[in-house]
């Protein structure tokens, strides 16, 4: 387990961390540090707990939207998968069709060919 000083509001606090993820604790620290200046700017010194809770509240309505536009993602994802879905199955049954009116106009070219033949023999 590893441990990183990380420093929100002036204030220095020590952490515990997998192994290999000390930079990431890193950054969300300076994120979360980045929102309470944020706060400060806007509401000046309003107590260590105010702002953290502010701070917190704003980084979970992030998120909040964040799953939100996820979720309308996935629901427009899923909504192309089935319109690819229909559009695949008609450009099967079109390649079916066109297939059979392939044989179709194939089998008669061959009968026309075979009667033509036919006419066309010379009388011994």
């Amino acid at each position: 387990m590893a441990h990183v000083s990380v420093t929100i509001n002036g204030r220095s606090f020590r952490m515990a961390c997998d192994d290999g993820q000390e930079d990431h604790l890193l950054r969300l620290a300076a994120e979360v540090n980045g929102k309470v200046d944020q706060l400060k700017g806007a509401f000046g010194e309003i107590g260590d707990t105010r702002l953290t809770v502010m701070a917190a509240i704003m980084v979970a309505d992030e998120l909040a939207d964040t799953r939100r536009r996820l979720k309308a993602a996935e629901t427009e994802l899923a909504a192309l998968r089935e319109a690819r879905a229909v559009i695949v199955e008609r450009a099967d049954q079109r390649e079916a069709l066109l297939a059979h009116t392939l044989d179709d106009a194939a089998s008669s070219i061959e009968r026309l060919t075979s009667q033509l033949t036919g006419l066309t023999k010379p009388v011994s």
